[in-house]
């Protein structure tokens, strides 16, 4: 299937906030509770359309362990968007944000538009993040922000979406030159035996 652009996205937090679940809710619409930790990379792609023009993202999804972290940071490049995840049950995993947008600003294109999202909003009677935290951290550092939950789907959609509305917006204000950025172009991809591409 034909598209007018491909928008890499790149999946980013600490093990176990739900990264890999996120992906498999927006590109399977499903969810699976017990899921292996990601060794390395996953992948998933799916077709969205934006002001009437196909668009197709391209997410990869990252190992949240810190042995892996120099492998997650040669996915940065060419990346359009990031979706930076903590568990809202989890304290650790919010106060680790900082180090994580700091390797992500520092690997990708000054351009990438970050969406953070504070994930398992399901689990209320659990929370440890206030989403007022969630926000005022976005609001410090430039992001967008969410809250989600990749077991009830909620929000999931409109995460992935729109982000990608607002790197469509940098484009078509000249932000992003589409003839220069390397997200634009195709990739070699490396698929994970575990996925199927859609």
């Amino acid at each position: 299937m034909s598209y007018a652009y491909l928008f890499k996205y790149i999946i980013i937090g600490d093990t176990g906030v739900g990264k890999s679940c996120l992906l498999l809710q927006f590109t399977d619409k499903r969810f699976q509770p017990v899921h292996d930790l990601t060794i390395g990379v996953e992948f998933g792609a799916r077709m969205i359309t934006i002001d009437g023009r196909q668009i197709k993202l391209q997410i990869w999804d990252t190992a949240g362990q810190e042995s892996f972290r120099s492998i997650t940071r040669s996915y940065y490049r060419g990346a359009a968007g990031a979706l930076l995840v903590y568990d809202i049950t989890r304290r650790d995993t919010f106060n680790h944000l900082t180090t994580w947008l700091e390797d992500a600003r520092q690997h990708s294109s000054s351009n990438m538009v970050i969406m953070l999202i504070g994930n398992k909003s399901d689990l209320e009677a659990r929370r440890e993040v206030k989403k007022e935290e969630g926000e005022a951290f976005a609001r410090e550092h430039g992001l967008i922000f969410m809250e989600t939950s990749a077991k009830t789907a909620a929000n999931v959609e409109e995460a992935f979406i729109n982000t990608a509305k607002e790197i469509y917006e940098k484009i078509q204000e000249g932000v992003f030159d589409i003839n220069n950025e390397q997200f634009l172009s195709s990739y070699a991809v490396l698929i994970h035996p575990c996925n199927s591409l859609k």
